[in-house]
């Protein structure tokens, strides 16, 4: 039963800024499901907190959904609820953008594993 529910998980989301997220568009990750609804959120200087933190919350409770990428400038806003997350499907991976580099020091995920490994 639990493969049956893998099997459901075929897409990837996307929350981040303009160019990250059109580029991973162009790269065909883009998807609309039967209720209207984007794998995809582009954030900008007026998309508030909120907004992206009910946008992610949707994206976990999604069936279709697998992987999460966010930037890692946007994860920051989220910190709290990212640090929280513990499920493994979807998995959330932040990743960088052109203007933010990535900082693995802030990373959720390699801090999970540093500690899983004692480092």
């Amino acid at each position: 039963m639990a493969s049956a529910t893998h099997k459901e998980r075929t897409l990837i989301a996307a929350i981040g800024d303009e160019d990250t997220v059109t580029g991973l568009l162009l790269a065909g990750i883009g998807d609309i499901d039967i209720h209207q609804r984007p794998n995809f959120l582009v954030v900008d200087a007026k998309t508030t907190q909120e907004h992206i933190e009910e946008t992610f919350d949707a994206f976990t409770k999604r069936k279709d959904i697998a992987i999460i990428l966010i930037n890692q400038h946007v994860a920051e806003i989220i910190r709290g609820i990212l640090d929280e997350y513990s499920a493994a499907f979807p998995t959330v991976l932040e990743i960088p953008s052109k203007d933010h580099p990535y900082d693995p020091s802030k990373d959720s995920v390699l801090k999970r594993v540093q500690l899983l490994f004692g480092d």
